[in-house]
């Protein structure tokens, strides 16, 4: 049965060869070899037959099974028979020659299998491929290849044929045309070049040791012919490369003859193919094959051909190496050899073109010299040895080169010199003098002058290499010992080598220890033959110097003092025993600190102590030398000096510390002389006409005369204005019965024609002139008959004048005279139309009230034209109000004051107050009341004036209590009192005016504004006598003033209003929502905080009368509430009586309406869609604001649980709940808006209002927690609502539990919401609480769990889902009375495992997840009843497509495998049984939470198998936490499975098929990995249990699995099946 399976296996795997899948290709090539592991020849067999048997499978496909033959034939080629060996032979044979076309992939993969076969049947090998080899034809391209490759595979079988192939081969050289087929034929021709050259290397083990070179001789050399004279010359790149590379052994099988023959043509044109290739590694290998092929025969034609070699190949290792291309680094190898050959054979020759390059001035030619020149050192040592002068003696230049480039290639040079003698020769110091220099560069910066077409520089320094290099010589080198001993201490002391001190002086403790080791005279120096060395006191003096800084320079501290500690015996006899003690301690305490922590007086100070006789050791002797005449290294000049060049003067000379340098000198500044001051201006003056014709007989003839002569301009101008004058005289003396006559017709009709002057005379003379013509008029008897026509011109012409004025001074009688002029006009008939009367009124008050107040210099000159003009503008006024003596008379004459009235600007508002003043006594003084009518005004006017009484001006004050005085007795007088009766409060007043001229600064600045406090008992007597009708304007007015630029004023209006609404604010009980909206929109215009604390007050005020009227209008305003809005709301929380009626009234209202209503789209379609309702969404957010508000906190905490519950249930009713679509816009305009108000969304709102009350609960704490948690956020998403309840019911049990028996109460009372998601909430809340300990300490244990037991049957799945949450979170909290519920809470959980309404079976994941937790805690006997019940009805879990019910069930699972230790096992091994390959192959789940609840599970059921071992593989693989490397575990597993439950095969696969149609791919994946270890270890003999062919089926379904993953874990798992074949 095994061949016939073996094969159905193989050609199942071939099958699946075509997959598309590079991966899945692999695998099943895998499996593959691995069935042919176990049966060579059958799956070979099977190969060759699917191949016979699809010859149209296409080449790709054919060679993934050639490679797999390839893999079994290498693996087993031992015990293949000839009749299998023939049979692959012939398929791959027939495979690599099906087409004649190249198809690489295949046809070498039919070659490489050829080639394997080879190794062990070349014979027959050999006979297929020669048949395929016949003269006369053009083999095909992988026959030749297939040779060649043989040739290099099996070099002992394949040279015996070579005769004979080369003999068919060379007549087919001639007839390949094909550059493809010639480059074959070169492959072919190299490796049996090769192939012979190793074959003759190695006669002694070959199989017929007559093979002599001269066989093939004859045959290569008719080769070379055509390779050399006529494939070399073709374009084809390839071509020649691949020549050039057959030529290089080809040349080593020529004969000695015709190898001298050729070189001459051969040399050339190798070296030729230089300039065409860019790649030349091929080249080069092939002239060092070529060289050493002359070299080995003695060719005397070389010589001829040497200055050619060397330039093409000088020119090679000139070329910059590039690391990243393994060509040219190969290249400049096979180049290096090269000359290796040439200097072997000619030495003269290649140093006579190499030291010369060394003077060049190209860094390339330099660098690639010097490298040539090492390479020749170590190569040709011994064709060297008598060149070492020579070669020593062209190293002058380059040692002078600045380059970095250079100066590496040199030490490198040096470096082989040292090893092979050269610095024993003369010369030789320069070179470790060299080594020396460079290893005192500085190590940041290294000079370095690259050349123009030089490369990046290297990686390691200079330096670096240097001081490696000194090292590696000193250390390692012998025979330099004697070279740099005594020689590198020279190199102490000058200054320029303090960068190599570190370097050297390691160098010279390893030179002297290894001197020391010799003997003691080889370690003592003798300084007198050495006259070069510095003496032994100069060598102590530097090395104690640098050790001052020992940081520095690499450490160079710690190594100048064991150079000393080494040197002691050869600087003073006396040293030895006292610094073998000291140096260890200094350099123990260089090693106890950094460069940062080191003291430095306190080591120079170590330093110094044995010097100055302070320490253990005796004093040094001091030579008289010594002190007199230091060497110059330590004189440089003083100023200059380091700390490391003054520390010798701190060893021997006892002076004081060096002086430091001057400070520099820095002059004074001088400034500049100031600028003169602007020149002043001079006042300018009016020039006034006193020329006036004299009257009498003759006057006109003068007159004439007068105009007749020449006048200048000026004299012109005077003699108009006299004219003007006259006519204006004339009606003023003229008879009164003239006047009426003449006044247009001759008088104003000659003054017209002038008004258009621009003279200042002219405009007052004109003005005077009319003035006296109007009072004329006035003045006649008949005056009030008269129709003045041109009134209204003349008008409109003392406005021009008047507007012509400068409106910020007073400089001239222009505007007193024209509105003089104005009030005689304005008394005439006809009336003034009531737009021109305005104008008037507004051009003489803006040119006159306006006016800046003069300059304390020139007040006195201007007060007199200032006081007459505001005379003239009084009888104006006076004289317009005249002609209307009525309240609305009266109204519109201080409306055109009010805007001066309110104005920031001081002395305007005193000046339209004084106006205001004389006005109003005037309507006094003239008012007759013929009856009882009321005095409408009343309240608009006491309300514009009565805050001016607080303002910060005195004469203001002043003024405005008058106007408040004459208003009082107007309403007096229009009440039927005489005009002579006094009323005491208002005669208080005039007291009180008396006081604001100088008030208390206590009294004007504070809270308060001036004056008030004294009279507050007056205004409340005036809000009483105030009629109602008048109350409300009044009202209205002040509001406006408390916007009042002058923040006392704006007090005052508030004093007032607040007064006004605690007298009279009872009768204002329909005007509610008239003020109410006032106030929000005089909030909108204003920012000031007084502002709007009065606003707040005036609130106050309000609600404290009218409460549910003041609620009803605030909340009737727009949504969002804007900030004034929210501000009045918070005003309500002032007093904690009314916030209590305030939060109960908005409680009712959010309660009244349904929290939403269905949206038309929701009717008409399966999409929910629902608005929140206005006024329920209007009282959270006005909620939200009062209970922001600090003063709520009592009130709060009143109606606690009432709060709690309504605005809990609110956000829940409001989830997902849309803005009506009236606000949907403003919402989304309000967010585009730069100042976006509070967000309008309903939920939020309610979150935002339910954290406002607990913040004024008290409970700050449990909104911080909730906020840490997220659980605000989480409340307003439907997904996360239930989270966030849980979390703010598990704060308020931490945080609030004296709270909890009324909330609890509260949300009882709500469980039989018509709201589903108000009986959701409420559940969820009081579940959490049984979470809590708090429950027991309050003892609400028992009436929660009866409560929430009620709720079984609710009708809501969430809601039932909660119930179990809730009964089963008394495991947390009390889990002592678990045992006494036990079989209530477990008839309740697998009542939720059963609940067949829950369509997503969430009610029994809760139920699941409540298990878990309370298996631990029930009682044994309660459980043993249920546990195979709950384990059998969780089992189809394990499988869900959700991943919650897929973890939930298996950790249960685990839980009821923990609960079984000690009593049940045997009970519950056939359920583990059941549920080990689910969980097995859950391992691999998608979801990290499923993975982890099999781990868990895995490692409970461990126990319950029984099986300590297996037990234990599943501790260890299985810990939480840690990485799981799934194929090892699952080996491992079915392993032990296998040896322990052998009898188990057959079940375990049936339930791993199961899971072959898993939805996972990971899943499917994993299952037949389970299978294959299963039959992987499990015994030959339980095969029976097992169907090998519907596993087989299945896993040939595998093979056709959308996931890549699968089809490879399937074709791995095909391979494995072998076992039971």
């Amino acid at each position: 049965m095994a061949e016939p399976y073996v094969k159905k296996l193989s050609t199942v795997l071939l099958e699946a060869i075509t997959d598309k899948d590079p991966l899945v290709q692999e695998q099943v090539c895998g499996a593959l070899c691995a069935l042919g592991e176990a049966q060579p020849a059958e799956v070979l067999r099977a190969c060759e037959e699917y191949l016979w048997q699809h010859e149209k499978l296409a080449h790709p496909y054919r060679t993934m099974i050639l490679r797999a033959m390839e893999t079994v034939v290498s693996s087993h080629i031992s015990d293949l028979d000839k009749d299998m060996a023939r049979a692959v032979i012939f398929l791959a044979s027939s495979e690599m020659t099906r087409v004649k076309d190249l198809v690489c992939d295949w046809q070498q993969a039919a070659s490489n299998v050829l080639v394997a076969v080879g190794k062990q049947f070349i014979g027959l090998v050999m006979e297929e491929v020669l048949s395929k080899f016949q003269p006369g034809a053009l083999p095909h391209y992988f026959v030749v290849q297939t040779l060649a490759n043989l040739a290099a595979s099996n070099v002992f079988g394949m040279v015996p044929f070579l005769t004979s192939i080369l003999s068919t081969m060379l007549p087919m050289l001639g007839m390949a045309k094909n550059d493809t087929m010639r480059v074959a034929f070169c492959c072919a021709l190299q490796h049996f070049s090769e192939s012979t050259l190793e074959y003759l290397a190695n006669l002694d083990q070959a199989p017929d040791p007559t093979v002599r070179r001269d066989t093939f001789a004859t045959d290569i050399f008719s080769a070379y012919d055509i390779l050399f004279n006529h494939w070399l010359q073709s374009r084809e790149a390839k071509l020649r490369l691949a020549v050039v590379e057959a030529l290089g052994p080809m040349s080593h099988l020529l004969p000695s003859e015709k190898l001298e023959e050729q070189l001459p043509k051969l040399l050339p044109g190798v070296l030729a193919l230089y300039r065409k290739h860019a790649e030349t590694f091929h080249v080069s290998k092939s002239l060092g094959q070529i060289l050493e092929a002359a070299v080995s025969v003695g060719s005397r034609t070389l010589e001829a051909q040497l200055d050619a070699l060397l330039a093409a190949l000088h020119a090679q290792i000139c070329v910059p190496v590039e690391s990243s291309s393994p060509l040219v680094v190969s290249n400049r190898k096979e180049v290096l050899r090269c000359f290796t050959v040439l200097a072997c054979c000619s030495p003269d020759r290649l140093l006579a073109f190499l030291l010369p390059k060394l003077d060049a001035n190209n860094e390339r030619t330099r660098v690639g010299t010097l490298q040539v020149v090492r390479h020749v050192i170590n190569s040709a040592a011994s064709q060297m040895e008598v060149k070492k002068p020579f070669i020593l003696s062209s190293m002058r230049l380059p040692l002078l080169d600045t380059n970095s480039k250079v100066k590496r290639a040199v030490v490198q040079v040096i470096s082989a010199m040292a090893h092979h003698g050269y610095l024993e020769q003369p010369g030789g110091e320069a070179m470790v003098a060299y080594i020396v220099q460079q290893c005192a560069l500085p190590p940041e910066a290294e000079p370095q002058k690259p050349g123009p077409d030089s490369e990046d520089p290297a990686t390691d320094s200079v330096r670096d290499v240097s001081i490696s290099t000194l090292y590696l010589v000193s250390t390692t080198v012998d025979r330099m010992s004697h070279v740099l001993w005594p020689h590198l201490l020279e190199f102490l002391t000058p200054v320029r080598f303090t960068g190599a001190l570190t370097p050297l002086c390691r160098s010279l403790v390893h030179l002297a220890q290894k001197r020391e080791e010799v003997g003691a005279d080889a370690f003592l120096i003798q300084y007198d033959s050495n006259v070069t060395l510095p003496s032994p006191y100069a060598i102590t003096t530097r090395l104690l110097t640098v050790s001052s800084n020992p940081y520095l320079g690499d450490g160079r501290g710690a190594a100048s003092l064991r150079l000393l500690s080494v040197l002691h015996r050869n600087i003073h006899p006396q040293l030895g025993q006292r610094w073998a003690t000291t140096v260890p301690l200094l350099l123990e305490h260089l090693d106890e600190h950094t460069e940062e922590t080191l003291s430095q007086k306190e080591w120079e100070e170590r330093l110094l102590a044995p010097l100055r006789g302070q320490g253990p050791l005796p004093p040094l002797p001091r030579p008289p030398s010594w002190l007199s005449a230091p060497s110059p290294p330590f004189c440089p000049p003083l100023p200059s000096w380091s700390t490391a060049q003054c520390f010798p003067f701190c060893c021997f000379v006892p002076s004081g510390p060096v002086a430091g340098l001057p400070v520099p000198f820095c002059p004074q500044r001088r400034d500049s002389p100031m600028a003169p001051s602007a020149p002043s201006v001079m006042p300018l003056t009016l020039l006034a006409s006193s020329a006036l014709l004299p009257e009498g007989p003759g006057g006109s003839e003068r007159k004439a005369s007068y105009w007749g002569q020449d006048r200048s301009e000026n004299e012109v101008e005077k003699v108009k204005s006299t004219l003007i004058l006259c006519y204006g005289h004339v009606a003023a003396r003229a008879p009164r019965e003239l006047v009426l006559a003449k006044v247009e017709s001759d008088i104003l009709r000659n003054i017209f024609q002038y008004f258009s002057t621009k003279d200042p005379a002219l405009k007052l003379c004109l003005i005077q002139s009319v003035c006296m013509a109007s009072q004329a008029i006035c003045s006649s008897a008949q005056a009030g008959s008269f129709h003045f026509s041109r009134k209204a011109e003349l008008v409109a012409q003392m406005m021009e004048f008047i507007k012509a004025e400068p409106p910020d001074s007073l400089r001239t009688p222009i505007r007193k005279k024209a509105m003089l002029a104005c009030t005689y006009l304005v008394s005439l008939e006809p009336a003034l139309e009531e737009r021109v009367q305005a104008d008037l009124i507004r051009g003489c008050l803006h040119s006159v009230v306006a006016v800046l107040p003069e300059p304390e210099g020139e007040e006195d000159r201007q007060e007199s034209l200032y006081l007459d003009t505001m005379h003239a503008l009084e009888d104006l006024l006076t004289s317009l109000l005249r002609r209307n003596m009525t309240p609305q008379g009266l109204q519109i004459m201080v409306e055109h004051l009010s805007p001066w009235i309110r104005s920031p600007r001081g002395h305007e508002r005193v000046r339209a107050l004084g106006l205001s003043a004389c006005l109003l006594q005037h309507f006094l003084e003239h008012l007759h009341v013929s009856a009882l009518v009321p005095f409408h005004n009343l309240g608009l006017l006491i309300g514009l004036f009565s805050p001016r009484c607080a303002d910060l001006w005195p004469a203001t004050r002043q003024e405005a209590v008058s106007c408040v005085h004459a208003l009082l007795y107007l309403q007096l007088g229009y009440e039927g009192f005489s005009r002579d009766y006094r009323d005491d409060v208002a005669e208080q007043l005039l007291a009180l005016k008396e006081g604001l001229v100088h008030p208390d600064p206590a009294v004007v600045y504070p809270r308060y504004p001036p004056g008030w406090r004294r009279h507050s008992s007056q205004l409340r007597i005036i809000a009483k006598r105030l009629p109602p009708e008048q109350l409300i304007s009044l009202l209205l007015t002040l509001f406006e003033s408390l916007g009042d630029p002058d923040k006392n004023c704006s007090r005052a209006a508030t004093i007032t209003v607040n007064c006004l609404l605690r007298e009279r604010g009872s009768m204002l009980r329909e005007k509610v929502p008239e003020i109410v909206s006032v106030l929000r929109s005089k909030l909108q215009e204003t920012r000031e905080e007084h502002v709007l604390q009065a606003a707040q007050h005036s609130v106050y005020l309000l609600a404290s009368q009218h409460c549910a009227a003041v609620v009803s209008s605030l909340l009737g305003g727009p949504l969002p509430f804007d900030s004034h809005t929210c501000t009045l709301w918070r005003a309500l929380a002032l007093e904690p009586s009314l916030t209590t009626q305030v939060l109960g009234l908005l409680l009712e209202k959010m309660s009244r309406d349904v929290p939403f209503k269905e949206t038309r789209a929701f009717l008409l379609s399966s999409s929910p869609g629902r608005e929140a309702t206005l006024l329920p969404l209007a009282a959270t957010c006005a909620l939200h604001e009062v209970l922001s508000a600090l003063e709520s906190g009592p009130a709060v905490l009143e109606l606690y649980p009432q709060l709690f519950a309504a605005l809990l249930l609110r956000v829940s009713c409001t989830l997902g709940v849309l803005l009506p679509r009236s606000l949907q816009a403003k919402e989304r305009r309000s967010v585009g808006s730069a100042v976006a108000p509070r967000s309008l969304e309903p939920c939020s709102c309610a979150v935002d209002a339910l954290q406002a009350m607990l913040l004024r609960g008290g409970n700050e704490d449990v909104v911080r927690r909730v906020e840490l948690e997220g659980g605000w956020q989480l409340l307003r998403t439907s997904a996360g609502h239930e989270e966030g309840v849980t979390r703010l019911a598990s704060a308020m049990a931490k945080c609030a539990g004296p709270r909890l028996p009324l909330v609890m109460k509260a949300l009882v009372c709500t469980q039989s919401s018509v709201y589903e998601i108000q009986r959701v909430t409420s559940t969820a809340f009081l579940a959490e609480l049984l979470n809590s300990n708090v429950v027991n300490d309050l003892m609400l244990l028992e009436s929660l769990l009866d409560n929430l037991a009620a709720r079984q049957k609710d009708t809501s799945a969430s809601v039932r889902r909660l119930v179990l949450r809730g009964l089963a979170n008394i495991a947390s909290s009390s889990p002592e009375k678990v045992q006494a519920h036990g079989p209530q809470l477990l008839t309740a959980m697998i009542g939720g495992l059963d609940d067949r309404d829950d369509p997503h079976s969430l009610v029994a994941l809760e139920a699941m997840v409540g298990l878990a937790r309370l298996l631990e805690l029930v009682k044994r006997q309660d459980l043993r009843s249920v546990l195979l019940h709950v384990a059998i009805r969780i089992r189809p879990f394990f499988d869900s497509e959700k991943t919650e019910l897929r973890s939930a069930s298996i950790r249960l699972f685990g839980h009821l495998n923990q609960v079984c230790h000690g009593g049940c096992e045997d009970v519950f091994l056939e359920q583990v049984v059941a549920g080990l390959v689910p969980l097995l192959l859950h391992l691999q789940d998608p979801q990290a939470p499923v993975t982890n609840a099999c781990r868990f599970a895995l490692r409970l059921c461990g126990p319950n198998l029984q099986r300590e071992e297996l037990a234990a593989v599943f501790q260890k693989h299985l810990q939480e936490g840690r990485g799981l490397h799934f194929g090892e575990f699952l080996n491992a597993t079915c392993k032990l499975l296998m040896y322990h439950f052998p009898e188990l095969l057959g079940r375990l696969a049936a339930t791993s098929l199961f899971y072959f149609k898993s939805s996972w791919e990971d899943v499917r994946a994993a299952a037949p990995m389970l299978m294959g270890f299963l039959v992987l270890h499990a015994e030959p003999e339980h095969q029976p249990q097992v169907d090998l062919e519907q596993i087989t089926a299945a896993l040939q379904l595998l093979l056709k699995d959308p996931a890549p993953l699968v089809r490879a874990k399937a074709a791995e798992t095909l391979g494995r099946l072998v076992k039971f074949a």
